[in-house]
């Protein structure tokens, strides 16, 4: 019997991983990377031996997939924006038998979910960058979800959490933490501006819903914020469509869950978008 031990919704900037790096842009992400410093910390002193992670950077358009190769490595560049990741090393254990206990229990409870184990299906961005900062010792084993979901609905994409909540807690004998890998509103700067607006939100309008919806999760008003996932998703251009956070809202029990977020790294904008890391209680 297994245990799901934390929960997170987390931030994935490049420009973290522009912060490490000598130049103009050197700490100005320090707080973000503090923030997975903390969320490792608090998975370390609970016991967690797997980082199942939503990567709104993997994008598909049939299906749900999971990532769950025995093992990565490899050095990555960003297709997005290489001229914030280039030449970034990675490696880190998978663990195939908990990724395909978790994509079978998402196939039982109505979603169809394909587990892959392929050391050419290389993790995005959404999953390296934490786990750069999260486990850089290669403590945690990691499983990857796809979570830039193109034709899916996020109704689904809550089934599927709360499959692999119960997976784990029924089936797998170890403990888990799920983030939700992705952003609050996603609207990039407009092309030729992004140095403008590195540290502000595209307008005040997503601004202020991004800054009510971290009050929503600190008071716990899930039920309210689960009636507004779908227009905030389509309305405020959220990351994935908001698939990351649909599906961690599933682990956490959906519009029934009461729990009061702990923000560890405040909101704060980064090229136009909102961004936070937050721990939910289980």
């Amino acid at each position: 019997m297994g245990k799901v031990s934390l929960v997170a919704k987390i931030t994935h900037v490049p420009s973290m991983y522009l912060s490490e790096l000598d130049g103009p842009h050197k700490g100005c992400r320090e707080a973000a990377i503090e923030g997975h410093r903390i969320i490792s910390r608090r998975c370390r002193e609970l016991g967690v031996d797997t980082l199942v992670v939503f990567d709104t950077h993997w994008l598909v358009n049939s299906g749900y997939h999971v990532n769950c190769a025995p093992r990565w490595e490899g050095i990555y560049t960003s297709g997005e924006l290489p001229h914030f990741i280039k030449d970034m090393p990675y490696a880190c254990d998978g663990n195939p038998a908990l990724g395909e206990l978790l994509a079978a229990a998402a196939t039982q409870a109505g979603v169809h979910t394909r587990a892959h184990q392929l050391a050419s299906l290389e993790p995005e961005y959404g999953t390296l960058v934490p786990l750069r900062y999260m486990n850089p010792d290669q403590h945690f084993r990691a499983v990857s979800v796809s979570a830039l979901c193109m034709v899916h609905r996020l109704e689904d994409s809550m089934t599927l959490g709360r499959a692999m909540r119960e997976a784990v807690e029924r089936d797998y004998d170890g403990n888990v933490a799920f983030l939700a890998s992705g952003s609050l509103s996603h609207r990039f700067a407009q092309n030729g501006e992004s140095e403008e607006y590195r540290d502000k939100i595209w307008s005040p309008l997503l601004e202020a819903v991004d800054r009510r919806a971290v009050e929503m999760w600190e008071q716990g008003e899930w039920r309210s914020f689960a009636g507004m996932l779908q227009d905030y998703a389509s309305k405020c251009h959220g990351e994935g469509f908001m698939h990351d956070t649909a599906m961690m809202m599933g682990v956490l029990g959906g519009a029934d869950y009461s729990g009061k977020a702990e923000v560890v790294t405040p909101y704060f904008p980064s090229s136009g978008t909102g961004q936070i890391n937050a721990i939910f209680p289980v």
